[in-house]
C-alpha cells in the first residue's frame, strides 16, 4: 500500500486534498510503484518562489518541483520524494490554457511523480525529453 501524504498549506483556493491524493495513488499504480511513500505540498507562488530560489537558484515562482529521494544506486527507501506544486500558479496556468484548475492541478502532479521516478526533461537529450512527456500523456490518458 503506497503512503501519500498531502499538505494544503495555501489559502486562496479550495482543493479537495483527498481527490489529490486519490490520483497520486492511482498513478502509482500504473507505474507499478507500490509501498512506497510520496509527500505533496500544495502552496502559494511566494512558497515555492523562496524553494526555487534555495535549492535550485531560480528566484521566481514556478508550477512544480520535485525532490526525488531515489537518485543513484544503492540502497533505496521507500519514500520516492516530495513533490511542491504551486496551486496560484495551476490556476493561473489553467485559465490561460481554457482548462479547469483540476485538470491542470492534475498535469502538474503527473509531472512531479514522473521526475521521481527518474523521468526528467532538463539538461536531458531531446529523446530523455520526450519519452517524459509521452510518458506524462500516457498517464494523464489512463486516469481518464
Amino acid at each position: 500500500m503506497n503512503i501519500i501524504d498531502v499538505q494544503d498549506i495555501q489559502e486562496n483556493l479550495a482543493i479537495e486534498t483527498d481527490i489529490v491524493k486519490k490520483n497520486a495513488n492511482r498513478v502509482l499504480k500504473i507505474l507499478g510503484k507500490k509501498d512506497c511513500e510520496l509527500s505533496l505540498v500544495l502552496c502559494d507562488d511566494r512558497y515555492i518562489r523562496r524553494l526555487n530560489r534555495q535549492y535550485l537558484g531560480k528566484d521566481r515562482p514556478t508550477n512544480v518541483i520535485s525532490f526525488p529521494q531515489q537518485e543513484g544506486d544503492g540502497i533505496t527507501s521507500p519514500h520516492l520524494g516530495d513533490i511542491v506544486i504551486s496551486a496560484q500558479m495551476a490556476s493561473a496556468e489553467a485559465e490561460n490554457s481554457g482548462i479547469s484548475f483540476e485538470e491542470r492541478l492534475l498535469q502538474l502532479l503527473v509531472h512531479g511523480i514522473c521526475h521521481l521516478c527518474g523521468y526528467n526533461h532538463e539538461n536531458v537529450s531531446s529523446e530523455m525529453a520526450d519519452q517524459m512527456e509521452k510518458k506524462e500523456l500516457e498517464l494523464i490518458e489512463k486516469l481518464k
